[in-house]
């Protein structure tokens, strides 16, 4: 049986969900991606990759953003946050894009991981919600992705700045793919498996 002060903070939980996703999703406009689409679409130019990081929570956003990425036309490896300055970062290239998510913008960890980055000569696309943030001011790029209130009990364990993430960067899947101009056929080419593979009866 749940509890009524389960049931309250569900309610509270989702009251505040709504009110923060609404008022972040009303900040994204197309004109907030151009510099960081210019950044990307200037590095595949050149040969360069795009690469996606955070630490905790985010890094489960950033793995799941690089499959999203990679599957909608932009190629995009995981980066492992704090394995990156013990050697993953011998999977960057000078010239290349690594996306940083972190909501305060000034987790240590993250610190250390971007400053090994810039030293090996990549350019930096922040995901913060703290636009004065160490993160944010380190960047080439930045996108705004802050909320006011978590939503849970304590209002301390990620859950909906998680959501502005994952959202800010599923606009900026949708950028690039429409930029890039992907096709049903190349789309079904690369999910041969499952219900995504096979072209819809409008797309024949």
């Amino acid at each position: 049986m749940i509890k009524e002060e389960s049931r309250e903070a569900l309610q509270n939980f989702v009251a505040i969900s709504k009110q923060e996703f609404n008022t972040f999703a009303e900040t994204v406009t197309a004109e907030s991606y151009e510099k960081a689409a210019e950044v990307i679409l200037n590095a595949e130019k050149n040969g360069n990759r795009v690469h996606i990081t955070g630490i905790g929570k985010p890094s489960h956003v950033a793995a799941y953003m690089a499959s999203l990425l990679s599957s909608t036309g932009t190629p995009t490896y995981f980066l492992h946050g704090t394995e990156a300055v013990h050697g993953s970062c011998g999977q960057l290239v000078e010239g290349d894009v690594v996306i940083c998510i972190s909501n305060s913008g000034e987790t240590a960890e993250l610190k250390s991981t971007v400053t090994a980055i810039k030293n090996n000569g990549c350019k930096v696309i922040s995901v913060t919600g703290n636009p004065e943030s160490w993160l944010a001011k380190q960047s080439d790029a930045y996108l705004f992705a802050g909320v006011g209130q978590e939503g849970g009990p304590l209002n301390r364990a990620p859950r909906a700045s998680i959501l502005a993430e994952a959202f800010v960067l599923q606009g900026l899947s949708v950028v690039l793919q429409t930029t890039r101009g992907l096709t049903p056929k190349e789309y079904v080419k690369w999910h041969p498996g499952g219900t995504l593979g096979s072209l819809r009866e409008n797309e024949k």
